[in-house]
């Protein structure tokens, strides 16, 4: 596994239940503020195997990606049971719930 994508794997893993994180959050972090894109893709092709929590992954506005309705239903469905209340649809309020490691967090460590 690329260091960057190992990164973004225990970025994802460490999202503690009632909190999100932002795609490009999760680049930055990962040390790819550009990458965005690339965590979706890495979402995709790595949550099922690594038992990622991808349902705390949003867009930069809060809000749910995903076009389709049952995964967007899904991704929302699982959030709410974690205590996340939603803004209409698909949106949440990121100041309450987005997570900020530590500065000092070491995604390696």
């Amino acid at each position: 596994m690329k260091p960057f994508t190992e990164r973004v794997v225990k970025i994802i893993q460490s999202i503690p239940s009632g909190k999100v994180m932002t795609y490009g959050q999760i680049a930055s972090l990962a040390g790819s503020p550009r990458a965005a894109r690339q965590v979706v893709r890495i979402l995709h092709s790595m949550s099922e195997k690594y038992k990622l929590p991808w349902h705390r992954v949003l867009n930069s506005k809060g809000e749910i990606g995903f076009r389709d309705e049952e995964q967007s239903m899904t991704q929302r469905l699982c959030l709410e049971a974690e205590g996340i209340h939603f803004i209409g649809k698909n949106r949440i309020r990121l100041e309450e719930y987005r997570y900020e490691p530590e500065p000092e967090w070491d995604i390696l460590g």
